[in-house]
């Protein structure tokens, strides 16, 4: 059974009197340790797909399913769970809570499961993406590369089947962006099943499976080859 299988998934907007189609019957699976891009311009719905395999949104139709799980008939509490237990989610704005420490900001889903405030889990997920150094600074104390690296760090703690990134890249530099993908390629190697959205055919390359879309359908399907290795440096970011 694939970890995510998308069965003519539809979703219309409704703006006033006009039904604004975003996704128009897409369809496509993905295995458990896969790493895939999804990449289109603007309006392709790259981020609509996003936000309903995120469990962030509910398709209009068509069937979601997420490790045997029909994800699309879920209520709102329900998806809130799955997303707890299941989701990592890492986004290109980092959204972390600025008075709190990296460790604390780490700590918050499994606060959110209702689980005991486990310092350990979230220690070992900050040592995981090299800042074992920095668990007691807040954000503001932190470069936007150390942020995301708490955000990934965040995303980890549950230790979820898939881990999702919304541009994760995108508020980064170069260097540092390459740095970030290093730490999805070995989360990848490690067996994490990963899954981002890009506009950047660079940062695709480091990906294994290129998925693009445009104007609510998914155009092609493609390996990638001859995929890029990122270098995790230890320069400060």
């Amino acid at each position: 059974m694939p970890l995510i299988e998308v069965r003519n998934l539809k979703k219309t907007y409704k703006i006033g009197s006009v039904d604004v189609p975003a996704l128009r019957g897409v369809s496509f699976s993905v295995e458990t340790g896969e790493f895939v891009a999804i990449m289109g311009p603007s309006g392709s719905g790259k981020s609509t797909l996003m936000n309903i395999i995120g469990c962030l949104d509910r398709p209009t139709s068509g069937t979601y399913m997420l490790d045997g799980t029909d994800a699309s008939k879920l209520s709102d509490p329900q998806r809130a769970g799955v997303r707890n237990r299941k989701i990592g989610f890492v986004f290109q704005s980092f959204n972390l809570l600025p008075r709190m420490s990296a460790l604390k900001n780490t700590m918050l889903p499994i606060m959110y499961a209702g689980e005991r405030r486990d310092r350990k889990l979230a220690t070992h997920a900050l040592e995981s993406v090299g800042l074992a150094g920095r668990i007691h600074h807040t954000p503001m104390q932190l470069s936007g590369g150390e942020q995301q690296r708490v955000a990934i760090a965040r995303a980890l703690v549950n230790d979820p089947p898939v881990m999702f990134g919304d541009e994760p890249t995108g508020n980064l530099d170069t260097a540092t962006g390459e740095e970030i993908m290093a730490i999805f390629q070995k989360l990848n190697n490690e067996g994490k099943t990963v899954i981002i959205v890009t506009h950047e055919p660079d940062i695709a390359q480091h990906c294994k499976r290129v998925l693009r879309f445009r104007d609510g359908l998914l155009e092609s399907d493609e390996t990638v080859e001859n995929q890029l290795i990122a270098a995790l440096g230890s320069r400060k970011d």
